[in-house]
């Protein structure tokens, strides 16, 4: 963890990496002309170190996901883009361009103020400022919103959490409703990283706009305290203790408004180190699953940092989509 201190400081001086960049295959990358049971998206965080090194933007895209990757949906994140969120013209220049391409856009993953706080004012407050991210996804024609119950800071027991969540989400759920938009959780932070948790919360709103997006990554239920609130701080953390990933994507399936398909590190075969993707890939099929299975290739940050096995932002995507389409 030492070794990522000075990641976003070298992130903000556009420092390039210079890490080993892992061997494999060709094949690995090549194009599958196979049929798929699921469409699959590109999550702009996928792109995440050129995003913050502004090597890259929110309007180019789209067209890097369909003209580089072969990918026509896409997913994006809202601390790329958040001062442009109640921009109008900006809004309609990216509908522009998705719609000239032939890209949809599929939802925006929000990570903004704590819908699930356990003060009233501050949770109303927070529920409030997602709606902007609600007309910007209605513009854009996505489906859904990703929000978080929980924050880096979240203080409570499981229970007192979920009774915040509960109020917090059905009252975005209300918002959503008005606008014909799904508000789905991500197990990302906290108590919503416990499938059974998370999966409750899905019974007790029981609302057709609620749902979740399961990422096959974010399963950590107890995680030391970040000494700052942002990005790297998140970085310099360690899991503590893991809940069984399996279980947890068993459990929220049957709430499925989509999937992250979350990688890091890929083997000499193309397969990740740490996820045996038959077996995800089984549980979503018996689960009834056909929504969007979603690339997240969250590696191309180590890259940068020259950590060595890690591969680049284009060579993960590439190894991610190739890995998707063989397990299914």
């Amino acid at each position: 963890m030492k070794n990522r201190r000075k990641f976003i400081k070298q992130l903000g001086l556009g420092a390039v990496g210079t890490g080993l960049i892992t061997a494999l295959p060709e094949s690995l990358y090549a194009k599958s002309t196979t049929a798929l049971k699921y469409d699959i998206s590109l999550a702009q965080f996928s792109l995440a170190s050129e995003f913050f090194t502004g090597k890259h933007n929110t309007l180019e895209f789209p067209a890097r996901a369909k003209n580089e990757f072969g990918i026509d949906i896409v997913e994006y994140v809202s601390m790329f883009f958040a001062d442009k969120i109640t921009d109008a013209s900006f809004l309609k220049e990216l509908k522009m361009r998705t719609d000239d391409l032939g890209v949809t856009n599929n939802l925006i993953m929000v990570d903004d103020e704590n819908i699930a706080d356990l003060d009233k004012a501050k949770r109303d407050h927070a529920v409030e400022s997602h709606y902007k991210f609600v007309d910007a996804a209605k513009v854009l024609g996505c489906t859904s919103i990703r929000v978080n119950l929980g924050s880096l800071e979240q203080t409570g027991t499981a229970e007192e959490v979920r009774d915040a969540a509960l109020e917090g989400y059905s009252k975005l759920l209300e918002f959503g409703d008005q606008n014909e938009m799904d508000i789905i959780v991500e197990n990302h932070v906290g108590h919503s990283c416990n499938g059974k948790w998370l999966a409750n919360i899905m019974k007790e709103v029981n609302h057709k706009r609620a749902g979740v997006l399961p990422d096959f990554g974010n399963f950590c239920v107890n995680r030391t305290k970040p000494e700052t609130m942002d990005i790297e701080g998140f970085m310099n953390t360690k899991c503590l203790e893991k809940y069984d990933m399996y279980l947890g994507i068993e459990e929220l399936m049957p709430y499925a408004k989509g999937v992250s398909a979350k990688t890091h590190k890929f083997d000499a075969n193309g397969n990740e180190t740490e996820i045996d993707f038959n077996r995800v890939f089984d549980i979503i099929e018996k689960s009834g699953f056909n929504g969007v299975v979603g690339i997240e290739y969250e590696g191309g940050l180590m890259h940068l940092q020259g950590m060595e096995g890690y591969l680049s932002n284009e060579e993960g995507i590439r190894a991610t989509k190739k890995l998707i389409e063989k397990s299914v």
